[in-house]
């Protein structure tokens, strides 16, 4: 049995706080105990059918740990956008040479139960960064290649939840990001139609991946016209390319200085904060809060951060005709109008969408019924659809996936 000092790591010893390493580490000083093996394999059978995990658990385990809580190099990576020290580079190499055995043997040879090493989860589930630093560490030999292997990962993904999930909340009570796990979000090839907002919206988020010039973005115009969707896409397509989606809520505007400081951190991240049907009251003040976000304020937006909202209305403040009355109370009545407007000027990219055609609703019933293996004829297309159309709040994309699946579940 192979022994694994842990204990001597230098820039790696977080992983010593998990219970799970604490239980392998008992188990390997008694081998003889096999109630401690058993306790640390039946755990780990735990926590390897809670994530998906297949395969040598004990190797699982160990790039879970390293790329999920991260160490010392994978922080300062993150924070040095990709690069490290000489220094700190060969004491992450030290540390390596005492993980090597629980990556690269079999996990018979560190606990002597058989069920881990080739296991084989209810519910299998293997992240896109994991599936990378496997395919990073595939034919690693030697203490330094496997060293790349992981400085190469967490400059590409990050660590911690940054590198696992494309999208975020963020936790207001613990003052954190939070991912989100089921994050729903449609590829841009099913947003059917709006081919130059597609173009404008991937176009500036392009630009600023490669960190180029781009703009915050705000989305207006008809309801149910793929306003959201078109950003959510935007996190599922080029999560690969270092992108984040943080969506948050109006009522977290007066966060907005704390959560810039966090994001700040992840320098090789790029992020989209996003916010949903944004819009104001005349009373409301926490736009005065995205207003200073977006420029003007004491400390200046990050450069890895960029502002994209929807709304149904071009002007954010909502304004009155009361507003516009010569008779008002207030005596320099532009001020007024200026300030009610000033705050989607601060957007300087506006993506308008306007309600589809009839044929462009019908190419989107046409696309999702063909994707479930439903061809309907054009006439009868148009009657269905038209006739839906009538009964419901106008043409959208919104529209028209309700149809559909009223359509799969009522009617074939």
């Amino acid at each position: 049995m192979i022994s694994l000092d842990l204990e001597n790591m230098l820039v790696c010893r977080s992983i010593l706080k998990d219970k799970l390493i604490q239980e392998l580490i008992a188990a390997s000083a008694d081998p003889q105990n096999l109630g401690l093996s058993h306790a640390f394999a039946g755990h780990l059978i735990e926590k390897a059918e809670t994530e998906g995990w297949s395969g040598n658990l004990v190797r699982g385990l160990f790039l879970h740990l390293l790329s999920q809580e991260g160490c010392l190099a994978a922080k300062m990576a993150e924070t040095a956008n990709g690069t490290i020290g000489e220094s700190l580079r060969k004491a992450f190499i030290h540390d390596i040479k005492k993980l090597m055995p629980a990556l690269f043997q079999p996990a018979t040879s560190i606990v002597n139960i058989s069920i881990l090493e080739d296991y084989k989860p209810s519910m299998p589930h293997t992240l896109e960064a994991t599936h990378f630093l496997n395919e990073q560490l595939e034919g690693c030999t030697t203490p330094e290649a496997v060293t790349d292997a992981f400085l190469t990962f967490y400059h590409k993904y990050g660590y911690g939840e940054i590198a696992s999930y494309e999208a975020f909340s963020w936790d207001t009570k613990h003052q954190k990001l939070r991912g989100i796990r089921h994050f729903e979000a449609m590829a841009f090839s099913d947003i059917i139609a709006y081919k130059r907002q597609k173009e404008q919206l991937i176009n500036n988020t392009l630009a600023f991946i490669n960190k180029r010039p781009a703009n915050n973005v705000l989305l207006v115009g008809a309801r149910g016209t793929g306003k959201s969707s078109g950003v959510k896409a935007l996190a599922r397509a080029y999560y690969t390319n270092g992108l984040r989606l943080l969506q948050m809520q109006k009522s977290q505007l007066n966060e907005l200085p704390k959560i810039m400081a966090t994001l700040r951190q992840y320098a090789s991240k790029r992020f989209i904060i996003f916010f949903d049907d944004l819009s104001f009251e005349e009373s409301d003040s926490e736009y005065k809060y995205l207003k200073s976000a977006i420029e003007g304020g004491v400390e200046s937006c990050p450069e890895n951060v960029l502002i994209y909202a929807t709304s149904n209305r071009r002007h954010l403040i909502r304004e009155t005709w009361r507003d516009r009355a010569d008779g008002q109370d207030e005596l320099f009545r532009n001020d007024s109008i200026n300030e009610t407007i000033s705050l989607s000027d601060r957007f300087g990219l506006i993506i308008t969408y306007l309600e589809p055609t009839q044929d462009e609703y019908l190419d989107i019933i046409d696309h999702f019924l063909r994707q479930e293996g439903v061809e309907l004829d054009r006439e009868e297309l148009r009657i269905l659809g038209h006739r839906w159309n009538l009964e419901h709040s106008g043409r959208s994309g919104r529209s028209a996936r309700q149809f559909v699946t009223h359509y799969l579940g009522q009617i074939k």
